[in-house]
């Protein structure tokens, strides 16, 4: 069980880190000091409702489809290795910044409205979170749940921890070499992940 609640919480925590909308949405709630707890939560709690869709739904749809497992698993290193290559060619060329933007005063429900589309009318966390968590969840026979977890586990660390700590982290990644260390991380987490999955 912590075998498959670790590579649930670093498989979570590799593909949520990565620089996007939503993560953005985050560092500027955190930088203004706006909402944070409820921008935090509705993030977590976003993430875990789409992890536990997709780790309790393929689980069912694989007994009933016995080629989707495998189809799922080499579906699933294609897609870590893409994901890889996408983070290092970002790191060698550098200039990824972050703008925290300025502006302020919104409602908490403008707030929440705002993150809900920025959250679910975004295709790739539907890629990230049900397809590819639900499908490297199958490689963990009868540890789903502790998987799942673990890749909520991540979420709830992550979204927290750039939320608080946004004041801190914001001298550090207005610099872009902070942002090319941080896409090499992601490169390497995720071909450690593909390389797991290829080899098990």
């Amino acid at each position: 069980m912590p075998v498959a609640y670790f590579a649930g919480l670093r498989l979570g925590l590799g593909l949520i880190v990565a620089i996007g909308a939503q993560n953005a949405f985050v560092l500027r709630q955190g930088l203004r000091r706006e909402h944070v707890l409820a921008t935090c939560a509705f993030c977590a709690l976003a993430d875990a409702a789409l992890i536990a869709l997709g780790v309790g739904g393929f689980a069912l749809a694989s007994d009933r489809l016995p080629w989707l497992v495998p189809a799922l698993r080499w579906g699933g290193v294609a897609f870590l290795i893409w994901y890889g290559a996408r983070a290092f060619a970002s790191a060698w060329r550098g200039g990824a910044a972050l703008e925290a933007g300025r502006a302020g005063g919104a409602t908490l429900g403008a707030t929440l409205a705002a993150l809900a589309l920025i959250t679910f009318a975004n295709p790739h966390v539907w890629l990230d979170t049900v397809v590819l968590l639900g499908g490297v969840s199958a490689q963990f026979e009868g540890q789903g749940a502790a998987f799942a977890a673990g890749a909520m586990t991540g979420s709830v660390l992550f979204f927290f921890s750039l939320g608080y700590g946004a004041r801190l982290l914001a001298p550090l990644f207005a610099r872009p070499l902070a942002w090319r260390v941080l896409d090499a991380v992601i490169g390497c987490v995720m071909w450690s992940i593909a390389a797991g999955l290829a080899l098990d």
